[in-house]
């Protein structure tokens, strides 16, 4: 069984667009025709661009190989160019062309990809769910706490567990900064709101996106500690370990975070550090599903425990499940759940909060090549981006989920 052939699909999701402007998902075919999908999440370049980087990582490292050695390949895209460090754009084309390798070996022992990962331990997977607004709700949502309480109980009454949100203001390119004493109001009266309407039937999980100073996250952290949540996410920017650590010392919320970090080595220095008592990895940047459980491994030796994230689309979502069936330390994973998710690649499917692992060979998703190409993308925007706008002091800040506009 040898690697023969690539395809990418770069999807376009329908507006507003939750998981992204878009999800490039890599198919590989062998020599014998067995297909596996994989998923690239965010990269620096644009999809074009980075189809030619997942063209040249195929060609160079994996073209002609077995499938099965997976480590292998793994170190020659590693130190590829004489680097051996993370290198999130080649390294996140691996990831997702890892994937495609699992879906393979699924397919050909007719296994889902969990019982090649030590078998499943967990037979229902503990889910959660961003806040998204509502129809007829518009942009207003993301600064009234009244809406977000009124969604997160509609969420409740359908069996999640746990919400995630992100009051905080912009994440910028001057971060890290000092919050608002707005965003801190706004903050706890969104954490007050929402609690009130869940009460304890659901976790509350706070999100921020890297955006503050150590010093600045802290005071943000203390001042929402009396509404118990579950985590502090990524609460300073990724490439500082050492102000993570300050923060998840300063702070009684467990510190969460690992969605921009590339390679178990990054992982590492934050656990060495004790910056994080919940890792999340998403599999299509860390290196993919090998890298996924090694880090498991790893967190578990610190007391760590794995929330994979999930930004992007269904192939990745599968992948996250398929790990997450296998490992002791897992917390839960995101889900997000729009038709479009669905309909592109069928497959485990979240019921009242939970996910059950497919029984299906590969990563048990049934992927609708026909529909991604009917939804191509065709703009000049990255999948996420950056506000170059700095901290508004004055007149408020607001981030907006994350919408493709």
């Amino acid at each position: 069984m040898k690697l023969a052939d690539l395809d990418i699909f770069v999807v376009a999701p329908p507006a507003p667009g939750w998981g992204g402007r878009y999800w490039i998902i890599p198919k590989l075919t062998t020599a014998c025709g067995i297909t596996g999908y994989g998923e690239v999440y965010a990269s620096a370049v644009g999809p074009e661009a980075m189809r030619a980087v997942i063209a040249d990582v195929f060609a160079r490292h994996m073209q002609g190989e077995d499938p099965e050695n997976i480590e292998l390949m793994s170190r020659r895209v590693w130190g590829s160019g004489f680097t051996g460090r993370p290198d999130p754009t080649v390294w996140g084309a691996f990831a997702g062309l890892e994937i495609a390798c699992w879906d393979i070996l699924g397919k050909a022992r007719d296994r889902p990809v969990w019982a090649l990962l030590g078998g499943r331990l967990n037979d229902r997977l503990r889910a959660y769910t961003y806040l998204y607004p509502e129809d007829g709700m518009g942009d207003a949502f993301w600064t009234a706490p009244e809406m977000q309480a009124e969604v997160a109980a509609a969420r409740v009454a359908e069996g999640w567990t746990a919400l995630k949100f992100d009051p905080a203001g912009p994440y910028t390119i001057f971060g890290g900064h000092q919050p608002g004493r707005g965003d801190i109001a706004l903050s706890v009266a969104m954490c007050a709101a929402i609690r009130g309407a869940v009460g304890d039937r659901a976790d509350l999980l706070f999100g921020t996106h890297g955006q503050f100073t150590a010093a600045g996250a802290i005071r943000l952290g203390r001042a929402l500690e009396p509404y118990d949540p579950l985590w502090f996410e990524e609460p300073v920017p990724p490439d500082d370990p050492h102000a993570m650590a300050e923060v998840a010392r300063a702070v009684r919320i467990p510190v969460a975070g690992g969605e921009r970090l590339c390679g178990l080595s990054e992982f590492a220095t934050l656990l060495r550090l004790g910056g994080a008592a919940i890792c999340q990895p998403a599999l299509g940047r860390l290196g993919g599903i090998a890298e996924g459980k090694k880090l498991a491994a790893l967190a578990q030796g610190f007391g760590a425990q794995l929330a994979p994230h999930l930004y992007c689309g269904p192939v990745e979502f599968a992948a996250s499940v398929a790990l997450g069936a296998t490992i002791p330390n897992l917390l839960m994973v995101e889900a997000i759940e729009t038709p479009f998710h669905h309909a592109l690649a069928s497959g485990p499917v979240v019921e009242a909060g939970f996910v059950a692992p497919s029984d299906a060979p590969g990563l048990g998703i049934t992927f609708d090549e026909d529909l991604a190409r009917a939804h191509p993308y065709s703009g000049d925007r990255l999948h996420l981006e950056i506000s170059e706008a700095p901290c508004d002091y004055a007149r408020g800040n607001a981030f907006t989920g994350g919408a493709s506009d």
